[in-house]
């Protein structure tokens, strides 16, 4: 008997996850269309979605004319069920956003940091600060608050409590989840690989919709990279899958800061550009300092500097050939470029991309993938980062905790 109710358990909360992420991917829907897509019974819907309501986690939205019956109810998430929060920890700033479960982002902070290596303390105080600011501005508790989700930059290791390992930032085993909570951070945390968190967002709300083996390569002041197959995130033993930047590109080429040599990073992180940009300059230096305005500087003197022109030619050249590496080992449908150095270098250079990624792949595997950009724009890190607590919740069958 015991076996039994454990089983009926399984099953039950199984179907409510089921109906859950059908509900939060692609609603609203109606009973009718939950079961066409879920392939469970009219009668198993009925009955889940009614615990769910009476729980306050799904809603009703209307109805929608049948054709010839009574209209049907049109269902949704109810989106002031919980709240979550969505951070994410730049090289050159941390973010955080909160959002109902409808994913209406309703309070925003920025912490500028400065270049270079920040120390995790830094971090830690901007990120514990950011909680508490933007749960006041949109005057909601922490017990309101689902989970807060941390896309940061390096190698996250799961386990009992997140430990980073950032070797470009100089983070070694940094217990960032124990040093949020020793600053008093009380609400459950869900760190990530912030290219990760990225994938996740476009494949929830963004450019990888519908795609079930993608790559989402992240371009920043770092680059790293998400894989997807079969609609899964591969993760690789310790979960540092996806360290795209730090695929070499040239043997014995450009030094990268995570201390190797010839890099993909170093050739096209922010960081590496702008020096490129220097070096053709014949080493006078790019002003302002900032990177993204360094960037942005590059770009408008293209129009009128012939180095400019070659450093952003040959730039679309690197990674062209980096993406052609990904088409070659993960012959993915779908390759999406984001990161905000991505977005601003991908709005000028993606046919030259798409043309040098051609001459570098194999053939069969180039014409099987399309290469976009993303679709989520600067705040996709923290989108997705705040997806995290969701995901949790759907695969509990919409149990808290």
């Amino acid at each position: 008997m015991q076996i039994e109710r454990a089983t009926n358990r399984s099953v039950r909360r199984r179907n409510r996850s089921v109906l859950l992420s059908k509900l939060f991917l692609a609603g609203p829907l109606t009973r009718q269309d939950l079961a066409g897509r879920t392939g469970l019974s009219q009668a198993a819907v009925s009955v889940v979605i009614a615990e769910l309501i009476d729980e306050g986690l799904v809603a009703e939205a209307g109805t929608m004319e049948s054709d010839g019956g009574r209209p049907r109810i049109v269902l949704r998430i109810a989106p002031r069920f919980a709240y979550v929060i969505g951070v994410d920890v730049g090289e050159t700033r941390v973010r955080v956003e909160l959002f109902d479960l409808a994913m209406t982002a309703l309070a925003t902070v920025d912490y500028p940091i400065d270049p270079g290596r920040p120390e995790p303390e830094t971090v830690v105080g901007h990120v514990a600060t950011g909680l508490a600011h933007v749960t006041e501005q949109a005057g909601v508790t922490a017990a309101d608050v689902l989970g807060a989700g941390i896309g940061v930059s390096g190698v996250v290791e799961q386990g009992s409590r997140a430990v980073v390992h950032a070797q470009t930032l100089g983070w070694d085993a940094v217990p960032f989840e124990h040093l949020l909570q020793r600053a008093g951070v009380d609400v459950a945390l869900h760190v990530d690989n912030g290219a990760k968190t990225l994938g996740q967002a476009e494949m929830w709300f963004g450019a990888g919709r519908g795609a079930q083996n993608a790559v989402f390569a992240l371009i920043g002041s770092g680059v790293g990279a998400a894989v997807v197959t079969n609609g899964f995130t591969y993760r690789g033993a310790s979960s540092s899958a996806g360290e795209w930047g730090h695929t070499t590109l040239v043997y014995g080429g450009r030094q990268c800061r995570c201390g190797a040599r010839g890099c993909l990073e170093a050739y096209v992180g922010a960081g590496a550009i702008v020096d490129r940009y220097r070096v053709a300059r014949r080493g006078h230096a790019v002003a302002p300092l900032d990177e993204e305005a360094a960037i942005n500087a590059l770009i408008a003197d293209a129009a009128t500097s012939r180095a400019a022109r070659r450093v952003l030619d040959e730039t679309a050249g690197f990674i062209g050939a980096g993406v052609a590496n990904l088409i070659n080992l993960f012959n993915p449908e779908r390759i999406v470029i984001g990161g905000w150095a991505g977005i601003v270098l991908g709005a000028r250079l993606l046919p030259a991309i798409r043309e040098a990624a051609q001459a570098h792949a194999l053939r069969l595997p180039y014409r099987q993938a399309s290469i976009e950009l993303c679709q989520l724009g600067v705040d996709a890190v923290a989108l997705g980062a705040a997806t995290l607590p969701i995901a949790r919740l759907v695969s509990n069958g919409g149990v808290r905790g």
